[in-house]
């Protein structure tokens, strides 16, 4: 298995789940029904993914 680096758009798409991640773990998104860590979960899968995938 080869890895490679990310695209620019799955970087930036996983940066912006994983900010969200934290505001709302700090309270600032208390709208949002998933648990923070689940978010922030989600925003590293989809980092990995992006590392597998090549050309993704």
């Amino acid at each position: 298995m080869n890895l490679s680096a990310p695209t620019q758009i799955v970087f930036i798409i996983s940066l912006v789940i994983a900010i969200i991640g934290l505001l709302a773990g700090l309270g600032v998104l208390a709208f949002i029904p998933l648990a923070a860590v689940w978010i922030t979960l989600i925003a590293y899968i989809v980092l990995a993914a992006g590392c597998l995938m090549r050309g993704a």
